[in-house]
């Protein structure tokens, strides 16, 4: 079995192998693009093929819009959220800026380490 060394190789055999190794991974996008789209269309007729049982139910389906039964679900929803809050709350942010020159926390020389004694 011959091994492969690198150093054997001449400019050749170096250009070949880069030109395959790049068509290889075009090749690769180009079918990765193609099963894209192949599963597209499969889940395009799925859901074509799911459309007409809703419109037998005799409500027109409009994409985009919201139903009455929806809205009620989700007004209902947020009644319930709101009024399981434990505080009453104004919901309005109060910062208070405090300016001191030295505080523990801004500090730099405590993060330092210090130097043990030699003796």
């Amino acid at each position: 079995m011959k091994m492969l060394i690198a150093t054997d190789w001449g400019w050749s055999e170096m250009l070949w192998v880069a030109l395959i190794s790049i068509c290889l991974v075009f090749f690769v996008l180009v079918l990765l693009v193609g099963v894209m789209k192949l599963f597209g269309c499969v889940f395009t007729a799925r859901q074509a093929a799911g459309r007409p049982a809703a419109a037998a139910t005799g409500r027109v389906v409009v994409q985009g819009q919201l139903h009455e039964e929806e809205i009620a679900a989700i007004a209902t929803a947020l009644n319930i959220y709101c009024s399981a809050m434990h505080d009453r709350e104004s919901e309005v942010l109060t910062i208070l800026s405090i300016k001191r020159a030295y505080s523990p926390w801004n500090s730099k020389i405590h993060g330092l380490t210090q130097m043990p004694d030699r003796k």
